[in-house]
């Protein structure tokens, strides 16, 4: 059995994790990352790609963002089409120029990684966490195959299923939610890189098209809860997607395909003794506003603050309330991407035609001018500022 000592353990190298690891141990705070898969599936895993402002700004802080800085494109307007029209909403100029930057988050991923490798701190890949022990005490313990380490506080960054959620006592609560749909979500070479992110509402279901990189763009289907991929091949896949986003790019193949099921959870409260939650482990969201990798991030820079002040000798009111904070912004962004989902969807029960009309009604809302529209730009795009009046995107 290896033993280690560290300051903070950290379960799981995705982005929380990984954004976590290099705040710390470049503000001087000993960490290490277990990490149940390869280093090469890790890198590999293509989901999120679109950058908020605020994670653009905290990476840029952090010193993490050179290659993103220079291989990323900025967007700053979103399509929706309804009833044959198309409206842009340039939530760029009606959040007073804040973008979001499209960089795949596997790229981002080895970006990360490498910057902890080159500090002597690359994370121990292959190695899944068993168990979370003494979590109440000075000195909680998170138990590995062949491996325990010993810390003062644990971050558990490892998703809805990992042992950091499990090591909760039933005090806590998981609060979910299923929606009654799903989304095919499809990876798909393309002649031309996604000018912009399209959301396509239409009484033959939703459909979605976002940038991923010049030849790559993900595109979202909805689909009937239970659906598999075994339902979609590849010529319903290019059939629906003429259907409901026209016009195009010129698809080619499908380098992935997999039905997403379409659901939400938030775990209530986020903290236990010293261990804490961040990423998927706190909360899980839809993919609807591209929410949940920043969110993710949003925990490991508020987590990394709180941390590195409480072993830095403070007083550690930041780390005591962690939980309390990160709860208000999370379900914030619950709402607004809910919110999202109401619009992009059409109740089964209602006409279609109606439905529509009121939904092209409030797309055009959001165009702007106004507080409202201000409102709902600064959400999407992650600026940090309520823009005004709460905005409603239904």
């Amino acid at each position: 059995m290896r033993r280690l000592r560290t300051q903070v353990a950290i379960i799981g190298a995705g982005p929380a994790g990984l954004v976590l690891a290099n705040l710390l141990t470049r503000a001087g705070v000993d960490c290490r990352v277990v990490e149940r898969c390869s280093r090469a599936h890790v890198e590999g895993r293509a989901r999120a790609g679109l950058l908020e402002h605020r994670t653009v700004r905290a990476l840029r802080q952090g010193g993490l963002a050179g290659r993103m800085l220079a291989e990323g494109t900025r967007h700053g307007w979103c399509d929706f089409r309804c009833l044959g029209r198309s409206v842009r909403v340039d939530y760029g100029a009606l959040s007073g120029g804040h973008t979001h930057w499209v960089y795949p988050q596997q790229f981002l991923v080895r970006d990360l990684i490498a910057a902890l490798a080159h500090g002597g701190f690359t994370p121990l890949f292959s190695r899944t966490a068993r168990a979370v022990a003494d979590i109440t005490t000075p000195r909680p313990r998170v138990m590995c195959d062949a491996l325990e380490i010993t810390c003062d506080y644990v971050v558990g960054c490892d998703g809805s299923r990992g042992v950091s959620r499990a090591s909760l006592p039933a005090t806590h609560r998981v609060f979910p939610r299923r929606y009654p749909y799903d989304w095919l979500t499809v990876l798909a070479e393309v002649d031309e890189a996604a000018p912009c992110v399209v959301y396509a509402v239409g009484a033959g279901g939703f459909a979605g098209m976002m940038p991923r990189t010049r030849h790559l763009s993900r595109f979202y289907l909805q689909c009937a809860p239970g659906d598999t991929e075994a339902h979609w091949p590849a010529r319903r896949i290019h059939e629906q997607l003429r259907a409901r986003l026209t016009p195009l790019p010129k698809v080619g193949g499908f380098p992935d395909v997999r039905v997403l099921r379409m659901r939400a959870t938030v775990t209530e409260p986020l903290r236990h003794g010293r261990l804490l939650l961040a990423g998927d482990a706190a909360h899980v969201l839809t993919p609807s506003g591209a929410k949940g990798m920043n969110l993710a991030v949003a925990d490991a820079v508020d987590a990394a603050e709180a941390l590195i002040g409480r072993l830095r000798g403070g007083e550690g009111h930041a780390l005591a309330t962690y939980s309390e904070r990160r709860l208000a912004e999370i379900w914030r962004v619950q709402e607004f991407s809910d919110r999202l989902l109401r619009l992009l969807h059409l109740p089964p029960d209602e006409d279609p035609g109606f439905a529509l009309r009121l939904r092209l009604a409030a797309i055009q809302r959001l165009a702007g001018p106004g507080p409202h529209a201000a409102a709902f730009a600064h959400q999407y795009v992650g600026s940090g500022a309520e823009g005004g009046a709460h905005g409603r995107a239904d």
